[in-house]
């Protein structure tokens, strides 16, 4: 049996089904999305466009489960899909072993610091006095 590109990609997992049959006409510049068994609408962000204000389009009359995504089809009725559980995983971070810092160096970084620092207020007094 030789399956298909389209059926390897679905296998095993199941598609979205219709919860209410609504058939909502969706306008081109507005966003619609499913909350609490209704249909709301928000203008799209645009530039320039103050951000739109959200408008209930219709109420759905059925209860959201948490274990699932609901959107608007493409028919404009309110479909359901199973949530995905645990997202990607991460690849786990090695914790690096530091080397411990040996006295004498952290002297001599030291030293240079302060031999710089030196030579810059020297530098600074030098021009104020060259300046008069």
């Amino acid at each position: 049996m030789r399956l298909s590109f389209a059926n390897f990609l679905t296998e095993g997992y199941e598609m979205a089904e219709k919860v209410a049959k609504l058939g909502v006409s969706r306008e081109k510049d507005f966003m619609y999305y499913v909350k609490d068994g209704g249909v709301w609408k928000v203008q799209r962000k645009q530039p320039g466009v103050q951000k739109g204000r959200p408008e209930k389009v219709t109420d759905g009359g059925f209860e959201m489960d948490t274990n699932y995504i609901y959107f608007v089809d493409r028919d404009g009725d309110v479909a359901r899909a199973k949530r995905a559980v645990g997202g990607q995983k991460r690849k786990k971070k090695v914790a690096k072993k530091k080397a411990p810092k040996k006295a004498a160096k952290k002297a001599t970084k030291k030293k240079a610091k302060k031999a710089a620092k030196k030579a810059a207020k020297a530098k600074k007094k030098g021009k104020k006095k060259g300046k008069r």
